[in-house]
């Protein structure tokens, strides 16, 4: 909502219909106008480098716990290695979503990995694990969103196994193919069939709000001014007008 989350932003992928929307009118839309709560990540995922604003659609990465058998199959080329294979295939716009299943004591990526996904024009990695080599990643113009940092490697609680397929994140279910948008205040997840409709109210509502400032800033009180009280709808529906 503009005024209250900071209107809107850029971002890194123009073609969506939500670009340039802050998450938290996009939640706000969700919530109080299609009756739809709990997309919005919680759990502390949050921008860990300065750039942290993108719309993309989600390429998912389901990690489990490590197996030393399974590693080594993996090594000898026997299982497909996961967590290589969804940054490889990351494509343009595309947000690489990694299901760290909320563990904190070891990274899902570094820079050098990111640093694949940004090359490939990736629009942001996003998980609710942990990321290492935080002054590598501060290079970057790559968003950035994790639970936490932490040095140790992937291989010590992870295996990487299942590309897009649903996957939680933020105590949000997050399918292939969601919108995802990012900012300073977290993350929202779109269903896809929504995407134009979520687009259409946020912009609507950012209109609204823009005009409740407005009257706020005129002096005008909270009762009448927001939510608008009849007088000043009409007077909004004719301004659209």
């Amino acid at each position: 909502m503009q005024g209250i989350t900071g209107g809107m932003t850029a971002d890194r992928r123009d073609s969506s219909p939500l670009a340039g929307l802050t998450a938290g009118t996009i939640d706000y839309v969700l919530e109080t106008r299609l009756g739809l709560h709990g997309y919005f990540m919680s759990g502390q995922v949050r921008p860990v480098t300065a750039a942290h604003r993108f719309c993309g659609r989600a390429r998912t990465l389901r990690t489990l716990p490590t197996r030393s058998d399974v590693v080594q199959a993996q090594r000898e080329g026997r299982i497909t290695n996961g967590q290589r294979q969804a940054i490889d295939e990351i494509g343009a716009g595309e947000v690489l979503e990694i299901d760290a299943r909320g563990v904190r004591d070891a990274a899902v990526c570094g820079d050098v990995l990111a640093s694949r996904v940004e090359a490939l024009g990736g629009a942001a990695i996003v998980t609710d694990g942990c990321v290492r080599d935080l002054p590598g990643l501060a290079r970057l113009s790559l968003p950035i969103f994790a639970g936490g940092v932490h040095a140790a490697l992937f291989g010590n609680r992870h295996i990487g196994l299942e590309v897009n397929l649903p996957v939680a994140c933020g105590n949000v279910l997050v399918m292939p193919g969601d919108i995802l948008v990012g900012d300073e205040e977290g993350v929202v997840v779109v269903p896809a069939h929504l995407e134009q409709q979520v687009a259409d109210l946020a912009r609507e509502q950012d209109e609204l709000d823009t005009f409740s400032l407005q009257k706020i800033r005129e002096g005008h009180s909270l009762r009448r001014a927001f939510p608008l009280d009849a007088d000043f709808r009409a007077e909004f529906d004719r301004s659209r007008q």
